[in-house]
């Protein structure tokens, strides 16, 4: 079974020494309860949940899976005994307003809760997952009575959310949604229709489910400009908030998954349950963006998780296993062979992953500061540009972190051998749990459009400019510095190089659209590339600081430059590629007409 050990040192390492996060927790309003001594506790404490609590049932949460009976769902064997001490620990409302029950503190010490969560358990992870987004939703689009009844509840964690959103003939093409909203005499809502691949739809879990559910309404207008959203719970709650009357919403099916099976992926069936309207009619997809975008960053926390649960187990067989001698003689004289981490294609493999998951903790801790600052600070000019940043990371963060952390497991399968393909071991299940990360909440190339048609050509560049911007005072300050030249010279480079590239493609695309389709996917792998550079780059330049500070930790802050030089020579070149693909344009791509894919004669 796969062992894991939260990176606490690492995870100090990015917070305190690159990010500056005691300062920045103490411009924030109410920051001062994230004090030291409160973020060590977390982090502490959330090591020990994870290690001892959760991970110990992802192996049997696998194998067991989730069981659908007369309609309700069990979860695998002691994840709800994990989920009650999830809630009596508190760690639900760790992030949530006080307002609403909650503790108050910043949202980004709750994303490294997260990342703990995912790399130990991730199918468990998800129960609780998306309760915040649904929570996130009530509280800027739900009413004074809907807080009062249900988001008090979700912060408390003693009821779950969940999105609604994909039906059987559409994913992401929402407009096309079947699911009708029919008014009642009560102010309420009848909803009826199917929902599928709906996350911890129905368990055992809590003592309530809201569903957070995009319908239309009878007078809808056509597309997505009609969608509305609802809130419908399992059980109505009665007079005193407490789960009464059944309403009609039921689980008709579990889906057979490749991965993630402790789980419940649900088709869930609405016939005319009752449901009451979130913000305003026809405004249902505005308002499940708030829940959407947290989602995103959550599942690139999930690729990032696994990336280092990969990683860890990698590292430790890679010592252990001894196969064959070193090229250059022997390394272990007093065993029959040398352990495989000596050959250099096996630390090829275990440098990319670590490479992965370090420089995606630093993306997801930076992005995790323009989080709070969005949430929290009564800066507006702040909060504006954290917010422009924000919106043109997130689908970074989602799709380039779950690509990164699919590679990630695959590697480590690989530096198992033939033990990787083997269930015992554990590597497999990372395999299979992390390929829906890339799928999701919006696949690879929903992201890459999202990123590079809204998020930089609807504003003509203006936003990807605040961040090359970033990047080039940053390098403009190191350049004087000899020994970060090996970093910031390739950094400025592609910096300069990104901005030209985003023109090119806008100006392709004013004759034909179709190009932003052809160099999306490849634009958005570039752009993570460089943005891990930036990232790595600034870890360099702290490592290099401490040890010329004389710092005792010679080993550690060498191993960060050692690991940024790795990603600037082994994996940064890959940019090399998606340049030329983004260059080459859709003609290759659109050439072929939709009737000659065939194979020229029949099957």
């Amino acid at each position: 079974m796969p062992d894991y050990q939260a990176p606490l040192r690492d995870l100090r390492f990015v917070m305190d020494e690159l990010f500056d996060y005691p300062a920045h927790y103490a411009n924030l309003p109410g920051g001062d309860d994230a004090s030291p001594d409160v973020v060590n506790a977390v982090l502490e404490e959330g090591a020990r949940f994870a290690r001892d609590v959760l991970l110990p049932l992802n192996r049997q949460g696998d194998e067991q899976g989730c069981q659908l009976k007369d309609g309700d769902v069990t979860a695998p064997e002691g994840f709800k005994e994990a989920y009650r001490l999830y809630v009596e620990n508190g760690w639900p409302s760790l992030a949530a307003d006080t307002e609403h029950g909650g503790q108050g503190l910043p949202h980004s010490l709750a994303m490294v809760l997260s990342e703990m969560i995912c790399s130990s358990n991730l199918a468990w992870g998800m129960y609780p997952g998306l309760s915040q987004g649904a929570a996130d939703a009530l509280r800027h689009h739900g009413t004074d009575e809907q807080k009062a009844t249900y988001l008090t509840k979700l912060v408390e964690g003693v009821w779950t959310g969940t999105m609604c959103l994909t039906e059987p003939h559409c994913g992401t093409d929402l407009g096309l949604i079947k699911t009708r909203a029919v008014p009642d005499a009560d102010g309420g809502y009848d909803i009826s229709g199917t929902k599928i691949f709906i996350s911890a739809g129905e368990h055992d879990l809590a003592e309530n489910i809201v569903h957070l559910v995009l319908a239309k309404l009878p007078d809808a207008p056509a597309g997505s400009k009609g969608i509305s959203l609802f809130v419908v719970p399992k059980y109505l709650p009665d007079s005193e908030g407490n789960p009464g009357q059944r309403n009609g919403v039921s689980c008709g099916s579990l889906e057979h998954k490749m991965g993630i099976h402790g789980n419940a992926t649900c088709v869930m069936n609405f016939d005319t349950a009752k449901g009451y309207l979130v913000g305003a009619p026809n405004k249902g997809l505005a308002c499940m963006f708030t829940m959407m975008n947290a989602a995103r960053i959550g599942v690139g926390i999930q690729g990032l998780g696994l990336a280092e649960a990969g990683f860890q187990n990698s590292l430790a067989y890679a010592r252990d296993r001894l196969q064959m001698r070193a090229l250059s003689g022997a390394k272990a004289a007093d065993k029959p062979a040398d352990p495989i981490i000596v050959h250099p294609d096996v630390r090829r493999m275990l440098l990319t992953q670590k490479a992965f998951a370090e420089g995606g903790r630093m993306l997801v801790l930076y992005v995790g500061q323009l989080v709070d600052v969005v949430e929290k600070s009564t800066d507006a000019a702040a909060r504006e540009h954290a917010e422009s940043l924000l919106g043109l990371l997130t689908p970074i963060v989602k799709a380039f972190l779950t690509e990164a952390g699919f590679e990630a497991t695959n590697e480590g399968v690989q530096v198992f051998g033939g033990h990787g393909f083997i269930r015992e071991w554990g590597m497999e299940q990372l395999v299979r749990d992390s390929r829906i990360t890339l799928l999701y909440e919006g696949t690879t190339g929903i992201q890459a459009l999202d990123l590079l048609g809204r998020k930089v050509l609807m504003d003509q560049g203006e936003t990807l400019k605040m961040f090359t911007k970033e990047i080039h005072k940053f390098c403009q300050a190191e350049d004087g510095s000899p020994s970060m030249a090996e970093f910031v010279r390739p950094l400025a480079k592609l910096n300069k190089e990104w901005g030209e590239l985003t023109m090119a493609v806008g100006m392709k695309a004013m004759s034909d659209r179709e190009e932003v389709g052809a160099a999306s996917v490849d634009y958005l792998k570039y752009s993570g590339y460089v943005t891990l550079a930036y990232l790595f780059a600034r870890a360099a330049s702290q490592a290099k600081a401490a040890l010329d500070a004389g710092s005792s930790e010679t080993a550690f802050y060498q191993a960060k430059i050692n690991t940024a030089r790795f990603y600037f020579e082994r994996l940064l070149p890959r940019t090399r590629t998606h340049q030329q693909n983004i260059q080459a344009g859709g003609e290759s791509l659109m050439a072929i007409s939709a009737d000659d894919f065939g194979l020229g004669f029949e099957i």
